[in-house]
């Protein structure tokens, strides 16, 4: 039987192989989700940098929230990471949920960078 982190790095590859073969040169959004945090990067895969980035930890959003672990966390982190890539010059990405399903927390978070102005 496999371990369920063995699972997750598998769904995780999946998602991550798909998304380079159908992100033809865009940049990544990237989310990485903690029990107590949540994190976001937009990363540039062909250079191997990262470009902007945002989490629940900033200074900008540590004071304002509650929580650092919930929808409204993830929202507040969405609309900073697409406001900090519009800043650098970043429209389109390609949105890597990494292992996670699409749903609470990533699901707000993708929902608020599309409002921020990011397209993907």
């Amino acid at each position: 039987m496999s371990k369920p982190q063995d699972l997750f790095e598998r769904r995780q590859r999946r998602t991550r192989v798909k998304l380079r073969a159908n992100a033809h040169g865009r940049l990544r959004l990237s989310v990485f989700r903690s029990s107590h945090n949540i994190y976001a990067q937009v990363i540039d895969d062909a250079n191997g940098r990262t470009l902007a980035a945002a989490s629940s930890l900033d200074d900008d959003l540590k004071g304002k929230l509650k929580s650092g672990g919930n929808v409204e966390a993830a929202k507040a982190v969405g609309k900073l990471v697409a406001e900090r890539a519009v800043k650098a010059g970043i429209k389109a990405v390609v949105f890597d949920r990494g292992g996670y399903l699409f749903h609470g927390r990533i699901k707000a978070l993708a929902d608020a960078a599309r409002e921020g102005g990011l397209a993907f």
